[in-house]
């Protein structure tokens, strides 16, 4: 073989060689490395060829949503080897049971979808796919000798019977699995009339909230903080509240998990932060009240730049740093323990005092008061509303109360609605207190009324301790 030939055979294979490394890494690229399916980056490319194929042809494509239903149980009880060996099990199960006309894919943690093209009109063919799904996921495995089965949800909707584009199609299925899962899961739903007019409302709704925030119809409520000792009021706390043109006084469950999911929740914070500083700074110069609480969601606390914007926010406002309370909850510590603690003493440093909020309901919240500079815990509402009538719950209370005062917290009571709880809390030694038996949440003109009547007034004059009958009931 001459010179220029070797040389050509020679590049010919390098060739080859790197062609078989090109398709190896895209291949890699494409596939979930625990199960071997399709990963989601591919999933949602293949589910765009479909849908095209399908209006060249006037076809029709099947999506399902698939979502393990125990599995974070699994996972807790056996371990987190013992749960990839699961997801692989589900894997090589639908995998095996695929079609040739169906592509499986893993979208990540314990979340499966199957494309499926259908062969003709046939109404039935995705319910009797989706409940043959649910029968393959039920079937029991054993992993370390013990027999597993958590069981699962699917989610369908069907192109183009409900959705245009691929997009779309994901969504509505979503929307259908969500609801197999609040309604208790192992079972099926398909997009259908009633979601689909749940998607108008929320589509609507996003774009009217979009258009509320500058429009400055997000605007801070305020609820009073008590003293225990007198009921006199102390401080607020700052609420959201979004004044609808159309349907008048929203409440945050409306439209904070819209405003979470769209990205918008910061805005709002910073809107309800600005507009909350500006109507209670004055409380606080006539010495109608020591603080201002607010809470912050954990995505926000979540940013690295959190608090040295909050600290930029707040020296724009008239409110004195001492008399600022951030509210934060036990999701953000547990979420990342390294950011939280930069928060809170880079916040502590400049004056502001830091709450933690539904307090009693993890387990590491001693630990948080014994390592960070936390100056107050909030016990939450579900330990609050058994207090008076539950003794077991009246020790657990009295126990915390006890074991926050030694820590040298101040200790503030959520969700009091009944003059027995009051007196409890007050006995027990907590020091402050907020809720409906006291007042609901309200605008500023209506709060500033209750400041000054609360600054005049008499004392307010608890009864005796219930009765030990009375607690123990």
């Amino acid at each position: 073989m001459s010179d220029s030939a070797q040389k050509l055979a020679q590049l010919s294979a390098r060739v080859a060689e790197l062609e078989s490394e090109r398709e190896l890494t895209l291949r890699l690229a494409q596939t979930d490395s625990l199960t071997g399916l399709v990963n989601r980056g591919a999933f949602t490319a293949a589910l765009c060829e479909r849908l095209e194929a399908a209006r060249r042809a006037s076809g029709r494509v099947a999506l399902f949503v698939v979502d393990l239903d125990r599995f974070k149980h699994l996972n807790d009880t056996l371990g987190h080897h013992a749960g990839d060996l699961f997801l692989a099990e589900i894997g090589e199960r639908l995998r095996c049971d695929a079609g040739p006309s169906e592509l499986v894919a893993r979208l990540g943690g314990d979340e499966f979808a199957v494309i499926c093209t259908l062969a003709d009109r046939d109404a039935a063919e995705p319910a009797h796919r989706a409940q043959r799904l649910l029968d393959l996921l039920t079937q029991p495995h054993s992993i370390y000798g013990r027999m597993v089965s958590p069981g699962a949800s699917v989610g369908v909707a069907i192109y183009p019977d409900d959705a245009p584009d691929a997009g779309d199609l994901q969504r509505f299925a979503d929307m259908a699995l969500y609801r197999v899962k609040t309604q208790g899961g192992r079972r099926w739903s398909a997009f259908d009339a009633e979601l689909r007019a749940e998607n108008l409302r929320r589509r609507t709704l996003e774009a009217e909230l979009r258009r509320a925030i500058p429009a400055g119809e997000i605007e801070p409520w305020f609820q009073p903080v008590v003293d225990a000792r007198d009921g006199r009021i102390t401080g607020v706390e700052v609420l959201a509240r979004w004044r609808h043109p159309e349907q008048g006084l929203l409440l945050p469950g409306a439209f904070v998990p819209i405003a979470e999911e769209l990205g918008l929740i910061g805005r709002i914070d910073e809107a309800v932060f600005e507009a909350g500083c500006a109507r209670a700074a004055p409380w606080v110069a006539a010495g109608l009240i020591e603080s201002v609480a607010f809470n912050v969601s954990p995505r926000d606390l979540l940013d690295p730049a959190f608090s040295r914007k909050l600290i930029g926010r707040l020296a724009k406002t008239d409110l004195p740093a001492t008399a600022l309370t951030v509210e934060i909850t036990e999701t953000f510590l547990l979420q990342d323990l390294a950011l939280s603690r930069r928060h809170i003493e880079r916040l502590s440093a400049k004056g502001v005092k830091i709450a933690l909020d539904d307090f009693g309901t993890g387990y590491s919240n001693l630990r948080a008061l014994m390592h960070l500079p936390i100056q107050t815990v909030k016990l939450d509402r579900s330990l609050i509303c058994d207090v008076a009538k539950d003794g077991r719950v009246a020790k657990l209370v009295s126990s915390m109360l006890h074991a926050a005062r030694a820590l040298g917290v101040c200790i503030v009571a959520e969700g009091v609605e009944e003059e027995t709880q009051a007196i409890f809390l007050r006995h027990a030694g907590c020091e402050r207190m907020q809720g409906y038996f006291f007042a609901r949440p309200m605008p500023a003109a209506d709060m500033e009324t209750q400041l000054r009547a609360s600054h005049e007034q008499a004392p307010r004059v608890f009864e005796a301790q219930p009765s030990r009958r009375r607690a123990r009931a």
